[in-house]
């Protein structure tokens, strides 16, 4: 039997955590998860989603979160096959949380996520390439060429090396989820 997915508001689901009456699910990665949660919330990344295990108290509403609400929508049939009966999602994930002066557990100290520091190495290799292929030699739009095509292959094949690369860098070899 598959489960149908119900949304709540940030408000409906801490009634429902306050009460005792819900387990929430963050399905964001751990390096995610580590910057900031919603107190309790037991983390099982949907990167990981066929190998986790799910120990979940059977009378518990399920309620499935992660930033924004698009990755709880896009993965709406496996979070729902996880589940027997009717489970739920937080609307708006954990942005709409926030945004609802909800408190979340915040470690400042833990590094961006990966794939913001890919967004921000990336965007700035490519715009140096540009700036230098214009004040210097038109070889340097290399440069931005080469970071184009790895983030097309990225995209393609699921691998990022940047990210790779960064996940070795010494600020991110101690996140802790």
């Amino acid at each position: 039997m598959t489960a149908n997915l119900h949304k709540l508001s940030p408000q409906q689901v801490h009634e429902r955590l306050e009460a005792g009456r819900a387990v929430l699910v963050d399905i964001r990665e751990p390096d995610e998860y580590a910057r900031s949660h919603i107190r309790g919330a037991q983390s099982h990344p949907l990167s990981a989603w066929e190998n986790a295990h799910l120990s979940i108290d059977p009378d518990a509403d399920v309620i499935f979160t992660c930033r924004s609400g698009m990755r709880t929508a896009g993965a709406c049939d496996r979070l729902a096959a996880r589940v027997s009966g009717d489970a739920f999602v937080l609307d708006g994930g954990l942005n709409a949380w926030v945004k609802a002066g909800l408190p979340v557990v915040a470690n400042a100290k833990a590094p961006l996520e990966i794939m913001r520091q890919v967004q921000i190495a990336a965007g700035s290799l490519v715009l140096i390439g540009v700036l230098l292929g214009l004040a210097v030699t038109p070889a340097w739009f290399g440069l931005s060429a080469f970071v184009g095509a790895g983030l097309t292959f990225a995209g393609v094949t699921g691998f990022c090396g940047m990210a790779r690369l960064l996940m070795l860098m010494p600020w991110n070899r101690a996140i802790a989820a």
